[in-house]
This record gives structure tokens, sequence and C-alpha cells, in this order.
């Protein structure tokens, strides 16, 4: 750790607390440190004869800031120079060099180019798994689209050919999908899958099971998911499309249909939360790379850090005391 100046020691010694700091400080006790560093040092470049390149650890800390706070490159070297709370989580005192948005840029493509994201997000997993946060019992099956950028002013002339456009409702997008699969006791994502957004949410069915459920809940988009899962051992909840229950003649035997329809959704209620973190509270509403490589390498970072922040009270208790549901 850098040595602490007069500026930093003001900072550190003044009263309330921010909400960013508030967030910092419960990350640092939840993140897995140790193993997530063992996971990118082999490929991080050792001191040579050029320039000394930053520690492994404060470059770890910049890469997940920026996916916590959705800031692109520039805007990442700004706010180190700009916040002091992000300085000192990220182990930087006021005296020491800031890394450029180059240095920020090659770290990002160093997990790209890796594949280091599955891995990030596998080790985030079995901490979960370990903690005994994620039980298996059953999986929830959703997926949202991830707007991109519709423009074709750029040096191509073209919009993204990795993106493609779907109809939802009344309203056409374009971009990609993230699919997800969670677990029904914790509401933790196990499973990350993206398409483009054209595809359709049930063909990803077989890729989001882990293998071990019981039951797989669904909303109608995924009808007929067990032609495609092929798991005879699995009992599938899939919510009916509105026109099927509204066609039922009986009004008593319609009125139960919607009450079972309404405990389906109750249930599935809980697949949302992933994408509220990761929409809402990082702030991650459109692609901001092109292709679906990059952004699914950011996508697996964002819901294995969404998966820490969802249970971090629970992390964050005394060992003995984690309880496996969510209060």
């Amino acid at each position: 750790m850098a040595q602490l100046t007069f500026g930093d020691a003001e900072f550190a010694g003044k009263g309330k607390k921010t909400r960013k700091e508030r967030f910092l400080a419960e990350m640092e006790q939840v993140v897995p440190w140790a193993s997530l560093l063992k996971v990118i040092a082999p490929f991080y470049p050792e001191a040579g004869n050029g320039r000394r390149p930053y520690p492994l650890a404060t470059m770890l800390r910049v890469y997940l800031m920026q996916n916590w706070f959705s800031l692109s490159d520039p805007s990442m070297e700004d706010a180190l120079h700009d916040m002091p709370a992000l300085r000192q989580f990220a182990g930087l005192s006021s005296l020491d060099a800031i890394p450029d948005e180059t240095t920020i840029l090659n770290f990002r493509h160093l997990i790209e180019a890796n594949d280091l994201a599955p891995e990030i997000f596998g080790n985030v997993r079995r901490l979960l798994q370990r903690k005994g946060l994620m039980l298996k019992e059953g999986t929830m099956v959703d997926a949202t689209i991830i707007e991109a950028p519709t423009s074709t002013k750029n040096a191509d002339g073209e919009r993204d050919p990795e993106m493609h456009q779907t109809k939802k409702g009344n309203e056409w997008h374009f971009g990609m999908k993230a699919h997800i699969g969670v677990d029904v006791e914790s509401g933790l994502t196990h499973t990350v899958v993206t398409t483009a957004a054209n595809e359709a949410d049930v063909t990803q069915v077989p890729y989001l099971l882990h293998g071990h459920e019981q039951v797989v809940h669904g909303d109608a988009g995924y009808v007929g998911a067990e032609s495609h899962a092929d798991r005879a051992d699995v009992e599938w909840v899939i919510a009916k499309r509105r026109s099927a229950v509204q066609k039922i003649e009986n009004a008593r035997e319609r009125a139960r249909a919607i009450a079972a329809e309404r405990r389906k959704a109750s249930i599935r209620a809980f697949v949302e939360h992933p994408f509220r973190i990761v929409k809402c509270v990082f702030g991650y509403r459109k692609v901001r790379f092109k292709g679906l490589a990059k952004n699914t390498a950011q996508v697996l970072t964002l819901f294995a850090l969404a998966n820490l922040y969802l249970a971090r009270r629970r992390l964050m208790e005394p060992t003995g005391n984690v309880r496996p549901q969510f209060g």
C-alpha cells in the first residue's frame, strides 16, 4: 500500500461516509481477491526493462470499479484523478501515478484476449456454493435485451453485424440478449449465455441448466422448453400464454388458471433481481463495445459482481451464521 499523504490522511479522517464509500467498503469484504488475482496473474506482464507495470491488485480493482460505476476508459482515468475514495480503493495515494486510459484499456483487453471473464464468474459462483448460497434444487430461466447503437455513422458505415433487431411487444429493439439461469432459493445467477437479440429465449434453455435441478421455472417465452432441453427428470413450471388462459370458457376454471399463473409469477420474480442490479445499480443498459465477444466478457463480469452484491450481507456474516436462504 502506498504511503499516506497529508491529503489522504485528511480524507480518511472526515466524518460522513458517502454511499460510494460505503459500497466500496462492502465490496472490499466480499470480493474473493486472492482467487481472482490467482486467475489473472499468469497472464499479467512482469517487470522488465521498460516501464514498471502497475501492481496487478491495483489494476483488478480499477477494472471492477469500471464495471460497478459504468465508466469508459477515459472516464475511469478521470474518476481516479477526481475521487479520493476510488484512488484509496485502488491502493493509490495522491502522489502515485494514476493509470491512464491506455493502461486501463490494455488490462481490459488482457481479460478479453485470455478469456478470463468466465473464470472470474466461476470463482464467484464457487465461493457462493461453498457458503451454501446456491442449493441447486431449482433453476429459473430468463433473458433481457441489452441495446446496441443503431447509428451507421461510423468508419464501416454499418451497424454491428453481430447484433440483431427483434420485436418485443409493439417495440423494435437492436442489440444482444443476456440469458441467465438463476438459483430458485437464493436468486443468484449460476449460468450466463449471450446471443444476438433475435435468438428465441427457449433455444438457450439447454445451456442455462447446471444438470442437478429438480424443477425449472420460466415465463411464457419458454413454452416447449422440455423438448429443447431433453430433461425428463425435471418438473417444468412454465407460464401459459395469456391468450391460452383467456380462451378458457368456464369462468371458475379460468379464475383457477389465473391464480395458478400468479403463483408461478411470484416465484419467478426473483429472476428479475440480477437484471435490476446490472441495469439499474451498475448502469449497464447499452453495450459499450463492438461484437459479442467483448460484450460477453463484460456481461459475465457484471453478473459475477451482481451475485456478490446480492449476497453481500450473508457473505459479511461471521462464519457459521450463513443461512442458505435470503431473508
